[in-house]
């Protein structure tokens, strides 16, 4: 599992908006701006969509080719790096999450996977009602779940 400084932690979990990168099948990245959660326990980013959009088919598309070899595009400034043992299942994609606020930053590199479960669902919207509020109900909502292994960040938040 990963564990993040106590600079990151308190990043991680102040309300900002990240983006997320996922590869299109063609292996171009796909970069959009999502709300995030993050779960200290397990070291898992988990993020809300709607079922069929860019990310969650890019995921998927990349899981049905086996996951080896698709990876994810993160850039940044700053030299900071951090590694961590990941949870990960082998099943998923790789994803990056990279939150920004002025010269802070911090990037969460992992496997992405794509739940439909409505337990997850149920859970997903609950940590996001935390942190941003609560949504509106979205039978098409499903989960994506980001299994970090490595976090690069600020050079002051990985001492």
């Amino acid at each position: 599992m990963i564990h993040l400084t106590p600079e990151q932690h308190v990043f991680v979990i102040e309300r900002h908006v990240a983006t997320l990168t996922t590869l299109r099948p063609d292996g171009t990245p796909h970069v959009v701006p999502v709300a995030f959660t993050w779960d200290v326990a397990t070291g898992v980013a988990w993020m809300t969509s709607e079922d069929g959009s860019a990310k969650v088919r890019n995921v998927e598309a990349a899981q049905g080719k086996g996951a080896a070899g698709t990876g994810a595009v993160a850039t940044g400034t700053g030299t900071g790096t951090g590694t961590g043992t990941g949870t990960g299942t082998g099943t998923g994609t790789r994803g990056a999450l990279c939150q920004v606020s002025g010269g802070r930053w911090l990037t969460l590199e992992g496997e992405l996977t794509v739940s439909r479960d409505p337990a997850v669902i149920a859970d997903a919207e609950r940590r996001h009602a935390v942190r941003y509020g609560p949504l509106d109900p979205d039978p098409r909502r499903v989960v994506l779940r980001l299994v970090v292994d490595r976090v690069l960040g600020s050079e002051y938040m990985t001492r």
